[in-house]
């Protein structure tokens, strides 16, 4: 049950972190039709879980079980957004703006992938 719990509490802070994160970014800092703050949730997260997961290869850290399940499931999973992306895309598609969404969907994968890499050997060096 402690599981559970934690994975919910972990979700809704990366919830709110994503929705504060995309607030800022889209709403304030950039004034553009493609779904930066989508964009920056996904890299950002990309590259923490690449960063947390070298680290722990590396045994620079050692995360109980608990503690693997709130950060990665909950916290993480509540703050990366590819069902929302998926969503972005699509409107994209549909709004007749298919080089848009072959831009997004670009910048999401390269960037998202590149972050995981960069995280990862960061994290074995640290």
């Amino acid at each position: 049950m402690g599981a559970w719990i934690a994975v919910a509490i972990g979700g809704a802070l990366g919830s709110v972190a994503r929705h504060g994160l995309n607030h800022v970014i889209q709403g304030r800092w950039l004034d553009t039709r493609l779904p930066v703050g989508t964009m920056a949730a996904n890299i950002v997260g990309c590259l923490l879980i690449g960063l947390l997961t070298g680290m722990i290869a590396s045994r620079r850290i050692a995360l109980p079980l608990h503690w693997r399940e709130f950060i990665f499931v909950g916290v993480l999973g509540g703050f990366t957004t590819f069902s929302t992306f998926g969503l972005d895309t699509y409107t994209l598609a549909r709004s007749h703006s298919s080089e848009a969404a072959a831009m997004n969907v670009a910048a999401n994968m390269i960037g998202g992938l590149a972050a995981v890499w960069i995280g990862y050997a960061a994290g074995v060096r640290v």
